[in-house]
């Protein structure tokens, strides 16, 4: 039996998605962050040693990484959806925007929210994390002009991935550069797998307040 070990307000939550998209039957263990430092509980590092959020165990199986943790859910479940087939060119682009999420996109992100903690003392840093921030939002930008879904115009697990990406966007950079990514959040929330997702995990602060 699949089971989710789910932070509340985390990139677990694209996990529980992908799972209500494939119908899959799971279990869910969840954990609560500390108030006041807002950190994973310690229980976490009992089921691996990084203590980190998502996890997934198939029996003796554990599986971090929400990309390892996707591929993983689709290879072994997925019965050929929401992913092009192995091989073709589609399936090196979607590998591509799969890994692309956490790699590279999600970089200047972090530093964004981390530096901003440090008030004065972080100010030399952000015209350059700004230019980071700015590059990689608008090659998504440019990325959904005229399609809905990232790879061949069909939704897939790389959206899935990219989910968190697109959903934090508005706390760092304004939408009114960037109604494709706008649009594509909306998109994402408005499908009923995702909503059931909501219902499933919990409280989402980065979710949709649509029921």
């Amino acid at each position: 039996m699949l089971t989710v070990h789910h932070l509340n307000n985390s990139r677990s939550q694209r996990i529980l998605w992908l799972l209500e998209e494939l119908g899959l039957e799971y279990q869910l263990k969840t954990y609560q962050r500390d108030p006041v430092t807002n950190l994973a509980p310690p229980e976490l590092e009992l089921v691996h040693p990084l203590g980190k959020s998502p996890v997934l165990t198939d029996d003796a199986i554990t599986v971090i990484e929400s990309g390892a943790i996707i591929d993983y859910i689709l290879r072994h479940y997925g019965a050929g959806r929401l992913q092009p087939e192995v091989g073709s060119d589609g399936h090196e682009q979607y590998l591509q925007w799969l890994h692309y999420a956490e790699g590279s996109a999600m970089l200047p992100m972090m530093l964004k929210m981390y530096t901003a903690r440090l008030g004065d003392a972080g100010a030399p840093l952000q015209p350059r994390i700004g230019e980071e921030l700015q590059r990689h939002l608008g090659y998504i930008e440019n990325a959904l002009q005229g399609v809905d879904w990232l790879v061949g115009d069909c939704f897939s697990g790389a959206d899935i991935q990219l989910s968190f990406v697109a959903e934090i966007t508005p706390l760092l950079y304004s939408f009114d550069t960037l109604p494709n990514i706008a649009a594509y959040r909306q998109r994402m929330q408005k499908r009923p797998a995702y909503k059931a997702a909501l219902k499933r995990g919990g409280f989402y602060a980065y979710g949709s307040d649509e029921t």
